[in-house]
């Protein structure tokens, strides 16, 4: 006896004879039943509740005028052994107001006319009956798949299995690691409890390896009793102990579970007892045993969040000593750049020293001159040229001493005075035939008019002057601000010999003893920190100009190595100074070394700091030097950023 029923109601013996050999596919999982009447399937209804058993296809068929069949489909629900019923009704004539009552009511799931085709019964049948197992079927739908929709049922399953594992994988128990371990060992041992034929249960001494730090691990160990340590190898091959584990432990879960290699070397401190599980040996477990795999599954991410929280935690601390180190880095290096920058503000001051007096002397020199012109008249056209001559005399530069001679020998001999042809030639008259012209426009006033020139003329002069002293001033503050400038500057396209010549300017007062030599090719623009690549150009020719302790000359050479846009460009600044011996060369980056003589200030870290502003570049600092002959060092840069160089400075 089958707990779900097929019921199929007619008076034609020859229709239920058909109905039974259609539904014959379904009589494996299902009783196949027949009544003539509605009566007569009432009566069965209250069999079937007796026996606990089920209607799930109802098959009626429905009299013209007669109205007991609807009545039966409509009232189905009524009856405990007929709730939930799938519905089929049968007729020999469209009974339109009959179907649309049964629709009405909600209890007409199919209409089928007389006479129906064997396959088309099969369908509906199989149809319906799947959509009830579905519904009411709360044991194991693969019964039904061989004969109903096998994919749908089995879909379900698949569904409903896993459904079931999640609820009670997630369902709220225990939380106590220690007590779930304690759980899935008991479960283990039960397993193994006279059926231990792979040794799964085992006793190690001390010192046993359980797994190899870098080595494939096929193992998923239990600690049940005892002490395992937990060793990690630094880079130079020397063992440290990390952690210690024990009861109730796993060793090598993640290496078991993603197929890594073993993240650390498992070593028994103790006489310890385990349980080593291979994969196969897993799975047979968990198999056989099905209540310990979501039991197992919640150890498991207990254990993996442990150790993602330990991690975590070691993380946090790390960054927190990074955080803390490059402060310290930073603090380093913010005294070395202001100690050097305090050398250089000192030569600085006296190189700023001229201009500003050069200026100051101007100021009043231009005073005197423009009371002069403000209360001497001029002629229309003689104020358009005394104009003129204080414009020629602002924008042009002085004449050389020999040309000035050769044109005041030319012009004596038209005005027949040398005075005022050195005169007329001091202002920027040249041209006989002009001052020709204005001798015989002026006459006799022509001297007195030249004096008055001559005032326009020294207040051009006196301007140019200001403007020169001025942009070397602005040139030198200039100089300074790059490279006081601020770390977080963003990188940018840079001019890399504007760059070097602002740096240059910084160190004018220390290189006049000294021959700067520039050796500059066009080179393209660079992607760079321009205050940082200063910091680098002022450590390395301070450097060298320490290590000439005799005039002598500083090259500095700005080249392309290839003509690639993705090449780099390479900048030598040599000096012909003492030089270093090999054991010197060795040591010359390394942080607080330093050959500088007594009397010159350093922390030893300028060539640090310059080694790691190249490197973030993506670039390289190489010393090529030899003792007594002299020193280059040579920087690499690259045109365009590398993609594997962060676009934002770590220093």
């Amino acid at each position: 006896m089958n707990p779900f029923v097929i019921l199929c109601i007619d008076q034609d013996p020859f229709v239920v004879e058909q109905l039974s050999h259609d539904l014959a596919p379904f009589r494996d999982v299902f009783d196949l039943c027949s009544a003539e009447t509605p009566d007569d399937a009432y009566t069965m209804l209250d069999d079937f509740e007796a026996n606990e058993q089920q209607v799930a296809l109802l098959i009626c068929h429905n009299l013209a005028g007669d109205h007991q069949g609807i009545d039966l489909l409509v009232n189905v629900d009524n009856h405990a052994a007929s709730q939930g019923a799938r519905t089929v009704l049968l007729s020999e004539a469209p009974q339109y107001d009959i179907i649309l009552q049964a629709v009405n009511e909600g209890r007409l799931n199919y209409c089928m006319h007389k006479p129906w085709r064997a396959e088309e019964m099969q369908r509906v049948a199989e149809k319906e009956l799947t959509t009830y197992v579905l519904r009411y079927c709360q044991h194991d739908l693969l019964r039904y798949a061989e004969v109903l929709d096998h994919r749908t049922l089995l879909d379900a399953q698949v569904e409903r299995e896993i459904s079931q594992f999640q609820a009670q994988l997630l369902a709220p128990g225990e939380t106590d690691k220690a007590a779930i371990a304690d759980r899935v060992i008991a479960g283990l041992y039960a397993f193994f409890e006279g059926n231990d034929e792979s040794r799964a249960c085992r006793t190690y001494s001390a010192n046993h390896v359980l797994t190899k730090e870098n080595q494939d691990n096929a193992f998923l160990w239990f600690i049940t009793d005892g002490d395992v340590g937990l060793y990690k190898t630094d880079d130079e091959g020397q063992e440290h102990h990390v952690s210690t584990l024990s009861s109730g432990s796993l060793i090598g879960s993640m290496s078991f579970v993603t197929g890594d290699v073993s993240f650390s070397t498992g070593r028994t401190l103790t006489r310890t007892q385990v349980i080593k599980i291979d994969h196969a040996l897993f799975s047979k477990i968990m198999t056989s045993r099905s209540e310990l795999l979501p039991l197992f599954i919640q150890y498991l991410l207990l254990h993996f969040n442990q150790r993602l929280k330990r991690s975590i935690d070691t993380e946090i601390q790390l960054q927190q000593t990074l955080a803390s180190l490059d402060e310290a880095n930073r603090q380093l290096l913010e005294k070395e750049k202001m100690a050097l920058l305090g050398q250089l503000v000192a030569g600085v001051a006296h190189e700023l020293n001229n201009p500003v007096s050069a200026i100051l002397r101007n100021s009043d020199a231009l005073a005197d001159a423009l009371e002069e012109v403000a209360k001497t008249p001029l002629a229309s056209a003689s104020r358009e040229q005394a104009l003129s001559l204080l414009q020629t005399n602002r924008e042009s530069t002085p004449l050389s001493t020999a040309t000035a001679r050769t044109y005041t020998r030319t012009l004596s001999d038209v005005t027949g005075d040398k005075r005022i042809a050195r005169d007329l030639v001091n202002i920027g008259l040249y041209q006989p035939e002009d001052i020709q012209a204005w001798q015989q426009h002026l006459g006799k006033d022509f001297s007195r008019e030249l004096t008055t020139w001559k005032q326009y003329a020294r207040c051009g002069r006196l301007l140019r002057s200001n403007h020169v002293c001025a942009a070397r001033i602005a040139d030198l503050v200039k100089s300074l601000r790059t490279y006081a400038r601020q770390d977080s500057e963003q990188r940018q396209r840079t001019r890399i010999i504007e760059n070097i010549d602002d740096t240059l300017t910084l160190f004018e007062h220390r290189l006049k003893p000294h021959q700067l030599e520039k050796r500059y090719d066009w080179v393209p623009d660079i992607i760079a920190q321009p205050s940082a690549l200063a910091q680098v150009w002022t450590n390395l020719i301070a450097n060298a100009l320490d290590a000439m302790q005799t005039p002598g000359t500083l090259t500095v050479t700005v080249k392309t190595l290839n003509d690639q846009a993705s090449g780099t460009i390479e900048v030598s600044i040599s000096d012909t100074g003492t030089g270093m011996t090999p054991e010197q060369q060795e040591k010359m980056f390394a942080l607080n070394y330093t050959t500088k003589r007594e009397g010159h200030f350093g922390l030893g870290i300028g060539l640090t700091m310059c080694q790691t502003i190249i490197h973030e570049q993506g670039g390289d600092i190489q010393v090529r030097s030899q003792p007594g002959i002299g020193t280059t060092m040579a920087v690499t840069l690259p045109i365009e950023l590398p993609a594997s160089v962060s676009k934002e400075p770590q220093r």
